[in-house]
């Protein structure tokens, strides 16, 4: 048995950024992080010597280990509180965007590109948004820091340094099984570590375990009677096209953040992770799930810009399994590429027909994931999903023309993993005495910079 103040189970933004705080509080208390994965420094992805993905055991590394999936993504950080996810509802706007700010001097601090994207060119952001307006969506003005997939990793590893030269215990390759209740109190965790199951007992137990558990937590949830409720599930497709055709959008925004509404159904429909001169990636889930995702480096530069069209579906009674629902969609998807991600070129959608790989290889666009299979993901994709994505395809269209290209390719599955929102209050106490809930996981946030402040206030609070 172990005894700590604190134990953090997940090392990704929010719970790194709890301990963070701590010690720049001068807290006294003596904290402990679990992850699942490997530090920064162990974390490779072989894909890049092998050529295709060879979906590493126990976990994979794109999405496993310190900083969670954010070492491996684009590294982006959104400085707006209109991005990212529910939090400003739960403390308020004002309080968020000046959180953003003292995150993002810690991110400064350890190394962040000082430049941020998306400021200035007001006459052309006009002009952009104007367009948006007449297709019927709206432009979210939001800076970016753009840290890189590579300089993201140097960062967070400043990082994985600081809090373990400031005395917080991690354990790495280990496994949280459950929490431990006593007389409805959570008292800490029952952890595998080296394969040894042991109790890590802790005043107070913080869950942050990211879009990676956050099915994970839905059944912590239903074991132990902690208030949630079924929140949106994200359903989409990544898209890549030529940088010649997002080239204005690039240059004046780095990143169009565009929602609309189509029609008939009226679901929301969102670009999300938008990388210019980027790369399409793979990740891997429980059960050999693949889904797809996107990067761009700092200095290695593609002759694509990928994004994901992301379809938001709110669910109602009785129906209390989104995540679940997601999965199916994805595996399905999966069934059909013989495990690999499918792509499909949007010209063949519109035709009834699949895409294949010698039509891929004599087109302007050519994929940057070089392994995924060219097929027809419309078989796959919900009817509802499929007909959003590709009605706000054609919107954006009318603001970049040439997105919706006949060559311009779709990827599938895109699935995000935050749909199970944990009741909180504004100090993010949970319905268990001594269980808090941060990050993507907890549903309240989505991205780096929204989990990383939640975790500030979490070891605020922690303090008060």
């Amino acid at each position: 048995m172990r005894k700590y103040d604190v134990c953090i189970v997940g090392a990704g933004p929010s719970g790194i950024f709890t301990a963070i705080e701590l010690i720049r509080l001068g807290s006294k208390k003596k904290i402990v992080i679990i992850e699942k994965g490997q530090p920064v420094e162990k974390r490779r992805c072989p894909k890049d010597k092998t050529g295709k993905c060879v979906q590493c055991k126990p976990y994979c590394h794109i999405t496993t280990g310190f900083s969670g999936a954010g070492a491996f993504s684009d590294g982006k950080l959104s400085l707006s509180q209109e991005v990212g996810g529910a939090l400003p509802e739960l403390i308020g706007r004002d309080f968020a965007q000046e959180l953003i700010k003292y995150a993002d001097n810690i991110y400064l601090e350890f190394g962040a590109d000082e430049h941020i994207e998306g400021l200035g060119n007001e006459e052309k952001v006009k002009e952009i948004r104007k367009k948006a307006i007449k297709a019927g969506l709206k432009l979210v003005d939001c800076p970016i820091r753009h840290m890189g997939t590579e300089k993201a990793q140097q960062i967070y590893y400043g990082l994985e340094q600081y809090l373990l030269n400031n005395g917080v215990d991690m354990f790495f390759g280990a496994e949280c099984d459950n929490i431990i209740l006593e007389d409805d109190v959570c008292k800490g965790a029952y952890v595998t570590i080296n394969g040894v199951r042991e109790e890590i007992y802790a005043e107070k137990t913080i869950i942050a375990t990211g879009r990676r558990g956050a099915e994970w937590l839905e059944k912590m949830c239903a074991e132990h009677n902690i208030a949630h409720a079924p929140g949106v599930v994200d359903i989409g497709v990544r898209v890549e096209v030529r940088n010649e055709i997002m080239e204005e959008i690039n240059e004046v925004l780095y990143e169009s953040k565009l929602i609309g509404y189509p029609a008939p159904f009226k679901n929301k429909v969102r670009i999300f992770c938008q990388n210019p001169g980027g790369f399409v990636s793979q990740e891997n889930y429980d059960n050999d799930l693949a889904v797809v995702n996107g990067h761009s480096y700092k200095e290695l530069k593609s002759q694509n810009t990928n994004l994901a069209i992301l379809c938001s579906h709110s669910f109602t009674e009785p129906f209390k399994q989104p995540i679940e629902y997601a999965i199916k969609i994805g595996e399905l998807t999966n069934m059909l590429g013989a495990g690999k991600i499918l792509v499909q070129r949007y010209g063949d959608i519109l035709a009834g027909k699949r895409t294949w790989p010698k039509e891929l290889d004599f087109s302007n666009v050519r994929p940057t994931l070089k392994d995924a299979v060219a097929g027809d993901i419309t078989a796959a994709l919900p009817y509802r999903s499929l007909t959003n994505i590709l009605g706000f395809i054609q919107a954006v269209d009318q603001v970049v023309p040439g997105f919706a290209g006949y060559e311009t390719l779709l990827y599938s599955p895109e699935l995000k993993f935050y749909s199970n929102r944990i009741k909180m209050d504004a100090s993010l106490n949970t319905s268990i005495n001594g269980l808090h809930c941060l990050g993507d996981s907890s549903g309240w946030t989505r991205g780096l910079m929204m989990a990383s402040i939640m975790g500030v206030l979490m070891a605020r609070q922690l303090e008060k």
